[in-house]
């Protein structure tokens, strides 16, 4: 019964995501989508797709699809791998565009939730190994793109974690499930309280990622190391066994994607939040 329902989230994961496989993806190909680039390693056949989108690779609509069409792109020229970095040096992701969160335009605010939610899912549930090579500090959302990977490597002195509560945000359910699905559920229910932000030592420690590097290039070097560990598996049963362990992170999403962005519009209308967000904006200004 379990393999059946991963089959199903198979078919319904396919008209979810953006972007068709329209290129080929030919080995040490360099390829731009804009706000993202994708290099295809000579000898190993891994894409390394980064985000690029100064200054801070701020998750707005226009890179989040580009984001999903790279995804997809690589998944579907058959890649032995995927490895999520950024062209920025000192961040990886600053999270979500917070200004499409102040005093949104509803129909807006639904179209960038729902491209949140596809990025999530792409990510999440892509068939082929994923790792992140964090170069740069993860905040919010930025962390939630790399919990979404497979294997974390992370650069020193850097930080990571969602920190929603400082702005008064109250996170969906199934990012708290992909934060859980790497964290004990005693230290995510706390540092999501927190609002906590984990320093590069502190994330080995708790296994929030899985090895620091010192560079960019020994982080990636790692990356493709990890996803080398899945040679002789078969791909297409390495596929369904991901899906089938991520099922309980992405069912509740799949079966209810509309009341998920209920939730969150009726919640970034509130006084509340608007409130919230309109001090840590302020805040981020006076910080400048």
């Amino acid at each position: 019964m379990l393999r059946n329902r991963v089959l199903d989230t198979v078919r319904r994961i396919k008209p979810i995501l953006h972007g068709q496989c329209l290129r080929s993806l030919a080995s040490g190909a360099l390829m731009n989508n804009k706000l993202t680039t994708i290099e295809v390693d000579d000898k190993s056949g891994i894409a390394t797709l980064s985000m690029n989108l100064p200054p801070v690779n701020t998750l707005t609509m226009e890179l989040m699809h580009d984001l999903i069409d790279s995804i997809n792109q690589i998944e579907c020229n058959k890649s032995r791998g995927l490895i999520l970095t950024s062209s920025n040096d000192k961040v990886f992701s600053a999270g979500l565009d917070l200004k499409e969160l102040l005093n949104p335009d509803k129909k807006r605010l639904e179209e960038f939730w729902t491209i949140f939610q596809d990025l999530w899912l792409a990510l999440h549930l892509c068939g082929i190994p994923t790792a992140a090579a964090v170069n740069g500090h993860a905040p919010a959302a930025g962390c939630v793109l790399a919990t979404a990977c497979e294997y974390r490597a992370m650069l020193p002195n850097l930080f990571i974690g969602i920190h929603a509560t400082r702005f008064s945000f109250v996170i969906s359910k199934w990012m708290m499930l992909s934060y859980q699905s790497v964290l004990p559920r005693r230290i995510v229910e706390r540092a999501l309280n927190q609002g906590k932000l984990f320093g590069t030592q502190e994330a080995l420690d708790v296994g929030l990622v899985d090895e620091v590097a010192c560079s960019k290039e020994e982080a990636l070097a790692k990356c493709r190391a990890f996803i080398a560990t899945f040679d002789k598996a078969n791909p297409v049963a390495r596929t369904l066994t991901k899906r089938m362990c991520r099922d309980p992170d992405v069912r509740g999403l799949l079966d209810d994607r509309a009341g998920d962005l209920r939730e969150c519009v009726d919640y970034v209308n509130t006084p509340l939040f608007q409130e919230g967000l309109h001090a840590h904006l302020e805040g981020l200004k006076n910080k400048k």
